[in-house]
């Protein structure tokens, strides 16, 4: 009986202690906020905060398909269960409208809300924790200048236990420090800004990195690559030579492919389409340019994650050939080698040769196009071939692409094209 007493106290103490470390790990740099105050920003911190919101890309995800700009209900769907954005105009009962820039200097900073509750990691404040206080208030401010839009909050359907907040209290202990951008006294001022860009408002982590079975980013894994849980797209690592590293693209190069979503190395595709539409393409070139240093100054990938050269599965070869001949040659070239500033070429593609194959899977089946920029108003695209193709015919054609021209990686089978299909058809 002493002995059963004894593990009882044992696991409470043991409970106790981790409740304490947990919480204590939540409530670090937390903010005091004090009551509101008459709030009338100027026109300057307006607008840089609509350029700051902009780098953002925040009301991508704050606008609902057919909805009014930032009054959010945006469905996400997580492997949790879905979350929904939230309303940030200045309504005072829906939105923002009551809230003080301390508030949403909490939120950006600590991922909290006006009440205090923890919120959910789909808002990227594991990012947005390194925006100054300043950048914060510019947001805050155009925030507050945006017409007031009447549209309560949908509560998240998140399944159990991951709607809880001791369950986020928990994965925050796990992942989440709060820090505010801390520059590097030995890089340059460039190097300093791309990287406050990146890490911070870009978010660009948020997709380019491996996350674990509890949504995490382990630490060092950064940028490193990782397929974007839900959309079943691969975000390539943007350090590895053999995927998205920009280490030897001259700067203009990465500054345009931002900004126009083409360059002449590469052009944007799937959920960086995006990215480039709704926010990169707005930003000034000086901020690109140092994005862009920032970029190639990035890390090596270590050589295990580099391309994996495979045996191809056994295809009919002739089969292969004949169904790019019908389908892809017309725009890639019979070589792959492509059309300057329409088609990109497919022999020597990164694109094409990484040993993820989720991305070409999804173009063949789903097509795609470049964003439509300032920069290139009329871009070239690719038609679906969803209808056209079977799976056995996807990865005959794919793997074809893959071992041929000197392209030297592994081919797919039909079920891996079949995994793709699936997931577009949810």
């Amino acid at each position: 009986m002493k002995t059963v007493i004894k593990l009882a106290l044992g696991v409470a103490m043991l409970a106790l202690v981790t409740g304490a470390v947990v919480w204590t790990l939540n409530v670090r740099d937390e903010l005091k906020i004090s009551a509101p105050v008459a709030y009338a920003p100027s026109e300057v911190l307006v607008a840089r905060g609509a350029y700051l919101a902009q780098a953002g890309n925040c009301m991508t995800c704050h606008t609902a398909r057919g909805g009014q700009r930032y009054a959010g209900g945006l469905a996400i769907p997580t492997p949790f269960g879905t979350v929904f954005t939230s309303n940030l105009t200045p309504d005072e009962n829906t939105g923002i409208g009551n809230w003080s820039s301390a508030h949403f200097w909490r939120a950006m900073h600590n991922g909290r809300s006006k009440s205090g509750r923890l919120l959910y990691p789909a808002f990227p404040y594991t990012n947005y924790t390194q925006v100054t206080r300043e950048d914060s208030d510019a947001i805050f401010a155009y925030l507050r200048s945006l017409p007031a839009v009447v549209q309560s909050n949908r509560p998240h359907a998140l399944r159990f236990p991951y709607q809880s907040q001791v369950a986020l209290a928990v994965w925050r202990a796990l992942y989440f420090r709060p820090g505010v951008f801390q520059p590097d006294a030995g890089r340059s001022a460039d190097w300093n800004r791309g990287a406050y860009l990146v890490q911070g408002l870009g978010h660009c982590s948020a997709c380019h990195s491996p996350r674990d079975a509890l949504g995490g980013i382990g630490k060092g894994l950064e940028l490193t690559g990782g397929l974007i849980p839900m959309q079943n797209w691969y975000a390539p690592s943007l350090g590895s030579p053999h995927e998205a590293g920009m280490a030897d693209w001259d700067r203009e190069q990465i500054v345009s492919l931002l900004q126009t979503g083409v360059s002449a190395q590469a052009s944007v595709s799937g959920p960086m389409s995006e990215v480039v539409l709704r926010s990169t393409q707005y930003l000034t070139r000086e901020d690109l340019g140092a994005m862009a240093q920032y970029l190639k100054e990035l890390p090596r990938e270590n050589p295990k994650r580099q391309v994996i050269v495979g045996q191809a599965p056994t295809i009919d070869t002739a089969k292969a050939a004949k169904l790019y001949e019908q389908h892809c040659a017309q725009c890639h070239g019979a070589k792959g080698q492509g059309v300057t500033n329409a088609y990109p070429a497919l022999a020597g593609n990164r694109a094409v040769t990484m040993a993820s194959t989720e991305n070409l899977v999804q173009m063949v089946l789903g097509g795609g196009y470049a964003p439509a920029t300032a920069g290139n108003p009329r871009p070239f695209g690719m038609p679906p071939f969803v209808l056209v193709l079977n799976d056995a015919d996807v990865a005959a054609v794919v793997t074809h692409i893959r071992v041929s021209w000197g392209n030297q990686a592994g081919g797919i089978t039909p079920m891996q094209v079949q995994r793709v299909r699936s997931n577009q058809a949810r």
